[in-house]
């Protein structure tokens, strides 16, 4: 049973920071199976490999969940919900410093590159490379992901608004899951109908609109639980008790995705039918992975997620994110090795070691610098109580 929490601030949930280690690692493995051709190659390992990708999934459920809270405890407990403008303006310092430096270095450094645009600078410097076929260049192909995240970051306060409008509710959870079917479904419908591209559009935010809502539903749930609301949802608290049961059923639904019914392995485009299942698939994943360490008690599992190093790692992994495929290609560019060849674990160990480090001099130079910057400016605004208010009136008659 969850303890009432009566307070406007939220909780903070550092076993999380594993689900970022989990994603971002998974991405990994996925660039390198498809890097050294055991993605495209069949054979016992290819289909599991290739369905790293659902790390994505990951990041954008845990998106949902974390960004969305804010606007759920405001609603509950009475508190002020965000500010429009200190939240973009936190989102940009956190994302986009980081990001430029990447684009910078990868379109010099990269031989592959060394035919870029400044059209391509131009669409990968403002975030819009996946809105023409075809544009993502070596060493970035991962960000059309942030690219879709960035959207989700901008419509969240017209969202959260939306959702925590009118009477105290802490954003209306059915609303939220059955927005995010919606859109979703509706969007592979049109891909299924030939109305839109499956190579292009479904790197769009839509197509994802299911994975964001499923976190932000975890989020408008988990806030009521805390604050003694909403028991019917109370089955979730008895889920989370049995983290490694809620795991073995992610490996079983990760199991099913690697079958042909998600999908080809390679490079081949899925069907609208195989993209909406593996969409289905990797959100019960997603949700599966996270529920233990937001809903759960503290369990030795969780001790061991909350621990330092896995919180390092936590912090570190959006530079994981962005510097792996650059040391990737790296790799290949040094060792002069073809494209499709070398050994899985030995160029999974250099790009997943490599980026780490990377991410840590990232982290410390750049991401750690800029949000102290941004939580320094703009100064908030000090809120006037009443009793204040009076006082500043008095002062001024006199």
């Amino acid at each position: 049973m969850s303890a009432p929490i009566s307070t406007a601030t939220l909780q903070r949930l550092p076993a999380l920071d594993v689900v970022r280690v989990v994603g971002a690692l998974a991405v990994v493995g996925h660039h390198v199976g498809f890097a050294t051709g055991v993605n495209t190659g069949g054979g016992v390992w290819g289909g599991w490999l290739a369905r790293l990708d659902s790390g994505v999934a990951v990041f954008f459920v845990l998106s949902g969940f974390l960004l969305f809270r804010p606007w759920a405890q405001a609603q509950t407990t009475g508190g002020r919900k965000p500010t429009t403008g200190r939240y973009l303006w936190r989102r940009v310092m956190r994302v986009l410093p980081a990001y430029w430096v990447a684009v910078v270095v990868c379109l010099l450094l990269l031989d592959r590159n060394s035919d870029a645009t400044r059209a391509d600078w131009i669409r990968h410097f403002t975030l819009t490379q996946i809105y023409q076929g075809a544009e993502l260049r070596h060493g970035l192909s991962q960000t059309w992901s942030l690219c879709t995240e960035v959207v989700f970051y901008l419509l969240l306060p017209i969202i959260g608004a939306l959702l925590t409008a009118g009477r105290k509710r802490t954003g209306r959870p059915w609303a939220i899951i059955a927005g995010g079917i919606v859109i979703t479904a509706v969007w592979v419908a049109l891909i299924g109908a030939g109305v839109l591209s499956p190579s292009l559009h479904t790197m769009w935010l839509p197509a994802y609109g299911l994975w964001f809502g499923a976190g932000m539903l975890l989020a408008s749930v988990h806030v009521s639980l805390r604050n003694g609301l909403r028991p019917r949802w109370r089955f979730l608290d008895g889920i989370a008790a049995a983290p490694l049961a809620c795991w073995a059923a992610a490996l079983a639904v990760y199991a099913i995705a690697t079958t042909p019914i998600a999908g080809p392995p390679g490079l081949g485009e899925p069907t609208a039918a195989e993209f909406g299942t593996k969409m289905i698939l990797y959100t019960l994943l997603a949700v599966l992975i996270t529920i233990p360490l937001a809903f759960g008690p503290q369990t030795r599992s969780k001790e061991l997620f909350s621990s330092p190093s896995a919180r390092w790692l936590g912090t570190v992994s959006y530079g994981i994110f962005l510097w792996h495929p650059f040391v990737l290609e790296m790799f290949y560019q040094v060792t002069g090795r073809p494209e499709f060849t070398g050994g899985f674990w030995e160029t999974y160990l250099v790009v997943a070691g490599g980026g780490t480090v990377l991410a840590a001099l990232s982290f410390y130079m750049i991401e750690r610098p800029a949000q102290r910057f941004s939580h320094r400016w703009p100064r908030p605004r000090r809120r006037i109580t009443e009793s204040q208010s009076k006082t500043a009136a008095a002062t001024a008659v006199s």
